[in-house]
């Protein structure tokens, strides 16, 4: 069941990630947790809202640029219904807030600081993506 691997831009979109994050960490002195920079995003904090605004607007704009100039990129079709998507995001918020950050801050840059707190929480992440895939794919719900 690996007809979606793409392992070329798969390596090509870590290295970004990897090298966005090491350039953040650098020049800023900031750790590229997406839940921690919208969340001082939305505080509105001045001194630190131009960063923060472009981070954001990155995210945001980097795929749709990509999927109407890059070649041959699939739409992304999204299968679920507006309230499942309100709830998920809500659940998504509330483990970031719980777990002190998100998949990305513990998972690229807490290991890339060898934080033992980020290896635990990426290891419980990717331990509950398993479960999970398992369990749509395999049992009747």
């Amino acid at each position: 069941m690996m007809e979606n691997f793409t392992p070329v831009s798969a390596l090509v979109g870590g290295l970004l990630i990897g090298i966005g994050s090491a350039l953040l960490l650098w020049t800023n002195g900031r750790i590229a947790g997406i839940s921690g920079i919208l969340g001082g995003l939305l505080r509105f904090d001045k001194s630190n809202l131009g960063w923060r605004a472009a981070f954001v607007a990155g995210l945001v704009l980097a795929p749709v640029l990509v999927s109407e100039f890059g070649p041959g990129i699939a739409p992304v079709k999204i299968d679920a219904n507006i309230p499942m998507l309100i709830v998920a995001g809500l659940l998504v918020g509330i483990g970031t807030r719980i777990g002190s950050g998100c998949t990305s801050g513990h998972g690229v840059c807490g290991i890339g600081r060898l934080s033992p707190r980020s290896f635990i929480a990426t290891l419980l992440f990717m331990a509950t993506a398993i479960v999970t895939v398992f369990i749509m794919r395999n049992l009747p719900v």
